[in-house]
């Protein structure tokens, strides 16, 4: 086979491996012969009620189940781009994604039917959807009359399944993420994007069918195809947990025999603060990858004790870049000196990309200096989906150059020679105070060195029509005091820096990507008003 879209890698393995285990979902293990038939009958299905080759997107609403896996393998099956939405996000939010889609198939997961009956309403009724894991949805049918619904029993069989191979440069895949708007922007990612991304991971970490890899990501994360596409490219198998596994990480990592770990670092130092990063705890890991917010030095280094037979890195990459960009190998004898902040460098760009940090008038600044991170190469997407002036805006080519460049709105340190990239934050979490430039990581830094705490989130507080007028941190630890680390700030940061207030939370929100909710951190101190 010499196709090159996404779902080819997986179809090769399962002609090579058929018996191998592709997947554990919900107690069960499937093989890759069974996860093929599943989701050739799938796409054989979808094919023949919806034949219009100008359809391209297939929808899925689904949580971690044999409906989710299959259902984004017979999208691509069928010659589609796949969009997952999440049943657990609020039903306007799902209704609208799949409106702007304009998919013309869902495929809906046992799990999500209360959160499609939220939803369907609003659903064209020119969309098919298909309960590929339901036995009979004749009370669907009722419930919903103006709906072509279909069951398991409607399922083609597989051996009608044929192939409809897309160009590279079509979408394999649209994931929304959060839009200042408040509306979700849409990013297209071609199959060539993501094929590029994942020759290249697959080469670094030298994958084998004999691999364990971790599904730790909600499948609209787009840190998601790390491990199902990585995994399934090479005939290793994906263990996902149970929500009652991923309350208990380290358990479910060693029953599971992992050996290839992919979280975001949040989750990290959730395991470190419950004493879960004991030192050999982790025999099995040979590969342990972080990626989707800044990862704290202290927490790498308590992991690379816990896993002593796993390299450790660092990657970092908007979903703009597909997935991931850079890469920093930890080493516990010289990474802790290279961190700013406490915060592990991202380190360098992957073969094939270009890094550029910019100022204010997309110029390149000097080695050493400050500015936004921008990109080139053949893992930046098309673009933001039917949006031409966000992508527009996002999408650049600077002054000088030739190439199209992606601006990250990540604050970086332009690097001097043989040194790594180091992330200092949000360009808009740089707040100005009183003219002066603050970047509130050099605070929680400051406040992550005192006893008893091991995360801090400063906000610029309150917001005017001037600015910025203060700072309000955020901690999570053991109710340490509050005076002095206050009085630690004032030690050691000017005073325009130095928190207002410092307030204890029993446990800082999340997005339901696991990273660190700011937003909803902000919402705390505007209700206050």
């Amino acid at each position: 086979m010499t196709d090159r879209s996404l779902g080819t890698g997986f179809l090769n393995s399962s002609e090579r491996f058929p018996d191998r285990h592709a997947l554990e979902v919900d107690g069960k293990a499937y093989t890759y012969g069974e996860l093929r038939n599943n989701a050739t009958a799938l796409a054989a299905t979808i094919r023949a009620h919806r034949p219009n080759p100008d359809y391209k997107l297939t929808a899925v609403l689904a949580h971690r189940s044999i409906t989710a896996f299959s259902g984004i393998l017979a999208a691509l099956l069928r010659g589609h781009g796949y969009v997952p939405l999440n049943p657990d996000f609020p039903a306007d939010r799902t209704a609208n994604m799949l409106a702007r889609s304009k998919c013309s198939t869902l495929i809906v997961g046992n799990e999500a039917i209360d959160s499609l009956r939220l939803c369907i309403d609003e659903i064209d009724t020119g969309v098919l959807l298909i309960l590929s894991h339901t036995e009979d949805a004749t009370s669907l049918r009722a419930e919903f009359p103006d709906h072509e619904i279909l069951d398991q029993s409607d399922l083609l069989d597989q051996s009608e399944w044929t192939a409809d191979w897309p160009a590279g440069d079509e979408c394999a895949y649209l994931l929304f993420t959060s839009g200042s708007t408040g509306l979700p922007k849409g990013v297209e990612v071609s199959h060539d994007n993501i094929r590029r991304f994942i020759d290249v991971v697959r080469e670094r970490y030298a994958i084998t069918e004999h691999d364990r890899f971790s599904q730790m990501f909600e499948l609209v994360f787009d840190l998601s195809l790390f491990d199902l596409f990585v995994a399934w490219e090479c005939g290793a198998c994906i263990c996902c947990p149970s929500k009652g596994d991923a309350r208990l990480p380290a358990k479910f990592m060693i029953e599971s025999k992992l050996t290839i770990w992919f979280s975001v670092p949040s989750l990290g130092l959730a395991m470190k603060q419950m004493r879960m990063l004991r030192p050999g705890l982790f025999p099995t890991l040979r590969v342990s990858l972080f990626c989707g917010e800044a990862l704290l030095a202290d927490v790498t280094d308590a992991w690379s004790a816990a896993a002593p037979n796993s390299i450790v890195e660092n990657l970092y990459g908007p979903t703009e870049v597909t997935l991931s960009c850079t890469w920093y190998r930890w080493d516990p004898d010289s990474s802790p000196a290279e961190s700013i902040h406490g915060i592990v460098p991202i380190g360098d760009p992957f073969p094939g990309m270009t890094a550029m940090v910019a100022d204010d008038n997309l110029v390149e600044v000097d080695p050493g200096e400050q500015g936004e991170l921008l990109f080139s190469g053949p893992q930046v997407a098309t673009g933001y989906w039917d949006d031409p002036d966000k992508t527009a805006a996002a999408f650049v080519i600077p002054p000088g150059k030739s190439e199209r460049y992606y601006r990250t709105g990540d604050l970086v340190r332009r690097p001097h020679e043989n040194e790594p990239i180091h992330y200092l934050g949000r360009i808009d979490h740089q707040v100005k105070i009183r003219g002066n430039r603050v970047e509130l990581g050099e605070i929680e830094e400051v406040l992550r060195t005192a006893d008893g705490v091991e995360v801090a989130v400063a906000l610029g507080w309150p917001i005017s029509d001037a600015g910025v007028e203060g700072v309000v941190a955020f901690i999570q630890g053991d109710n340490p005091e509050t005076d002095d680390l206050l009085a630690t700030a004032a030690d050691r940061l000017p005073s325009y820096m130095v928190p207002r207030e410092v307030r204890t939370i029993e446990a800082l929100p999340l997005n339901p990507n696991g990273k660190i909710d700011r937003k909803a951190l902000l919402k705390i101190l505007e209700n206050e008003r």
